[in-house]
């Protein structure tokens, strides 16, 4: 078979993790139903990046929703001391800003797969934690937290406790950039730590995206560039959409 790869795809294996191509993710591992307590769960492995998702279900929303007979989904992120090199001293009082923005984003990105009407007026709260962090927290959160929270929901419904499932299709997301001039797909620390551009793409498959966020970190970019990345991330997002599928039976369940 003809190698269709771009030239910034063949680059030199050896210099990735895993001997992979530039166009290719981490070994991925979504495992579902790993928290006894958890209304839903699941470690998501993105190579040696680990992060922890679980759902919790609850009776109620915040005040400024109710009456109004619609559903919440919420996130919270953290990384636990030992999950870097270096340990990170828990967040008591004071919350990182980092932390703050990854759990918005978390938030965000579940909230647009969630049809909130059929939810009701409960309230699900995504806990992300990182166990092991080596690039890519933030994206393996929200891949991991969609498997938990269909988890979560899943259970409402075959507990009769909701008719139909409140979900309105998948969400995944991938991080990229350039490193040294070259489009990477999936970014491990050293590679994160070096990039010129960082970007990070939220997707829901069949080419339709969530949420883009790009930032130029020790240059700009432009617009071919941006196109080059989100033509290696968006078959990314269905690959991740493939495993999700495979760790929940999501499409024989139907919707």
């Amino acid at each position: 078979m003809a190698d269709t790869r771009s030239d910034a795809a063949k680059t030199s294996v050896s210099q990735r993790s895993y001997g992979r191509a530039a166009d290719q993710m981490r070994p991925v591992h979504l495992t579902p139903g790993v928290m006894k307590n958890a209304d839903g769960s699941c470690l998501a492995e993105f190579g040696d990046t680990r992060v922890l998702c679980t759902a919790t279900v609850e009776e109620g929303v915040p005040q400024w929703r109710r009456g109004q007979h619609l559903g919440w989904v919420t996130a919270e992120y953290g990384m636990l001391p030992a999950s870097t090199n270096r340990r990170s001293p828990r967040e008591y009082g004071k919350r990182k800003g980092r932390s703050m923005e990854i759990e918005r984003l978390v938030g965000r990105s579940l909230r647009a797969c969630v049809d909130m009407r059929r939810l009701g007026e409960l309230t699900v709260t995504l806990d992300c934690d990182v166990i092991q962090a080596d690039g890519g927290t933030r994206t393996a959160s929200i891949t991991g937290a969609w498997v938990a929270l269909h988890q979560a929901l899943w259970a409402l419904v075959e507990k009769d406790a909701l008719h139909r499932l409140p979900l309105a299709g998948q969400v995944a997301a991938i991080s990229m950039g350039v490193v040294g001039g070259v489009p990477l797909l999936d970014l491990d620390y050293p590679e994160d730590s070096h990039a010129d551009v960082d970007l990070n793409l939220v997707g829901m498959g069949a080419g339709r995206i969530v949420e883009v966020q790009g930032t130029g970190e020790h240059s700009t970019y432009t617009r071919e560039e941006l196109g080059a990345l989100l033509s290696m991330g968006l078959p990314a997002i269905d690959e991740l959409l493939g495993l999700q599928r495979e760790a929940t039976g999501y499409a024989q369940q139907g919707v």
